[in-house]
């Protein structure tokens, strides 16, 4: 890596995204956003999470606490902002690009336990700190990037955060003039009683960082509708910044309109002349295009989540985005409805409630609790034919669910939800039996998937095989393939010579289909993931 104390415009830029006030502003909308328009401008940009938690990785987090556990190809169980970065930046990043506080603290530990600081005391600076820059710089160095956006988690003054803040502001002084940049996003709240935008907490945000050493270059200022002048020139007063460099991020029609909302306030000029970039115009076209589908939706597609972990819709946040992406092709407007799945867990008289909807979806979750009612969601929707799309563990318990009603296998179950059933349908994968640990053990990652000749997935992927993302533990136990067979399922796709299936169907309903790997974590704005714009299509048709 390279060390250049002058400004250069060849230099490697960084880019710093740090919040204040409150967590959930939308670092995570606004880093995407800030890369993509760096991006169109025709560089090699990518973008990396910081989370400040002890955790390794997002892995044995609850999803109800902390959102949707986000799978990179190469296995990583990451925060789900790293799908917000794939799905902006159309790239599939690696588990490099979430950086948390434990897997620092691991290597530094791993590294004194061999030696390797040679007898010194080990500290927070400058062991860690170095660490945590060694990091960034392999990041470029390996991917040959022109600029890392790096957004932090959490809020400045968090105590989790200062080593990382203090390895960004130490690479300011190491990287040299106009190869640097921080972006403060800030909250500007209006109080009903008065009616105007409150610029105190940005006050008192900034104020925090400059105490750790670090100066905002632009403050992202959240707010529900566009800063007034007023506010911008009190903001740009006390932050001792230029007007230009605040900028409204107020509420848009979709997130992917938000890149065009940034460069309309000359964000994109601000960043080009302090990191001294070359002058290129924004090529918008595709971009617009896709912007523009997301606001010019009609008709309303209702569809129901029936899932565990519904209290926290940011649990399923990329199923979300899949049903958009897919929706939006076709110039509809999705309307989700979350539906806990433990409301059908002994009142199967409130089945009846899931007829109003184009479709029902399963997504992934783990454990006994709702599994029950799932599995009577699963019942309805193939029973009244109405388009079903199930996911992971929407995959397995749709088994279930075929193998007691068709196949006569009452008591079938998965091993998971009753470890002594007599029909074991779905089983604990052999090679896990071993493992004691929880965090990274699952299967993970992409895998190759073989799809069946003339089958309905194969005629959703036009191809023979595929690569998709998983995260599981549990698969279908193939003893029972004969008799699932013969009861008119379909076992459309297989991965590992045949070993594990992948896909099901059943070609009696209109659209009766469930993976055992995580379609959704494939999908793009503009490029739905074929499964959810086949899925899609047959609501609109139903």
């Amino acid at each position: 890596m390279r060390f250049n104390k002058t400004t250069n415009s060849q230099h490697v830029k960084y880019i710093f995204v740090t919040g204040g006030v409150l967590s959930g502003l939308g670092k995570g909308i606004i880093t995407s956003s800030t890369a993509k328009i760096l991006q169109l401008t025709g560089l090699n940009v990518s973008c990396l999470k910081v989370d400040p938690y002890v955790n390794y990785d997002a892995g044995t987090m609850n999803p109800v606490a902390h959102g949707e556990v986000f799978v990179t190809q190469d296995g990583g169980e990451c925060d789900m902002d790293i799908g917000n970065y794939e799905r902006f930046l159309d790239i599939a990043l690696t588990k490099d690009h979430n950086l948390t506080t434990g897997r620092i603290y691991s290597r530094v530990i791993d590294a004194e336990r061999k030696g390797k600081y040679l007898g010194q005391c080990v500290q927070i600076i400058p062991h860690i700190t170095d660490e945590i820059k060694h990091h960034l710089r392999q990041i470029v160095k390996t991917e040959s990037l022109d600029v890392l956006v790096v957004e932090c988690g959490g809020t400045v003054g968090d105590i989790e955060s200062l080593p990382f803040l203090e390895a960004f502001r130490q690479m300011t002084l190491e990287e040299g003039n106009g190869n640097t940049l921080f972006i403060h996003v800030t909250l500007a709240p209006i109080l009903d009683v008065v009616g105007e935008q409150k610029t105190k907490p940005t006050q008192h945000s900034v104020q925090e960082l400059r105490r750790i050493g670090i100066n905002p270059d632009i403050i992202a200022v959240r707010c529900k509708t566009m800063l007034s002048k007023d506010t911008r020139k009190k903001i740009s007063l006390f932050a001792n910044i230029n007007t230009n460099c605040v900028i409204s991020c107020h509420d848009a029609e979709s997130i992917y309109h938000v890149p065009e909302i940034l460069a309309d306030q000359g964000m994109n000029e601000v960043i080009r002349k302090k990191l001294y970039l070359k002058q290129s115009p924004i090529k918008w076209s595709r971009w617009k295009i896709i912007s523009r589908s997301f606001a010019n939706m009609h008709g309303n597609l209702n569809i129901a989540i029936v899932g565990k972990y519904i209290s926290l819709p940011d649990s399923y946040v990329s199923v979300y985005h899949a049903l958009s992406h897919a929706a939006a092709i076709q110039g509809k407007k999705i309307a989700i409805n979350w539906i806990d799945s433990e409301e059908f867990e002994h009142n199967s008289e409130k089945l009846p409630s899931l007829k109003i909807y184009d479709g029902i979806l399963v997504p992934g979750g783990f454990g006994k609790r709702g599994s029950e009612g799932i599995i009577h969601a699963i019942d309805y929707a193939r029973k009244e034919n109405i388009p079903f799309l199930g996911i992971c563990f929407g995959f397995q318990l749709a088994i279930v669910s075929f193998a007691r009603a068709i196949c006569g296998l009452r008591e079938s179950n998965s091993t998971e939800l009753q470890p002594d059933t007599n029909d074991p349908v779905i089983e604990f994968m052999p090679e896990q039996r071993t493992l004691n640990d929880l965090g990274g053990t699952m299967r993970l990652g992409r895998h190759k998937i073989n799809v069946i000749s003339n089958t309905l997935a194969h005629k959703i992927y036009s191809n023979n095989y595929i690569y998709k993302r998983h995260r599981h533990r549990y698969e279908f136990n193939k003893n029972y393939l004969s008799v699932i067979q013969k009861n008119g399922m379909i076992l459309s796709g297989h991965s590992d010579n045949n070993k594990r299936m992948e896909i099901l169907e059943l070609p009696e309903n209109k659209f009766h289909l469930a993976v055992q790997y995580h379609a959704e974590f494939d999908s793009r704005p503009g490029k739905p993931e074929p499964i959810f714009a086949a899925f899609i299509d047959a609501c609109i048709i139903s």
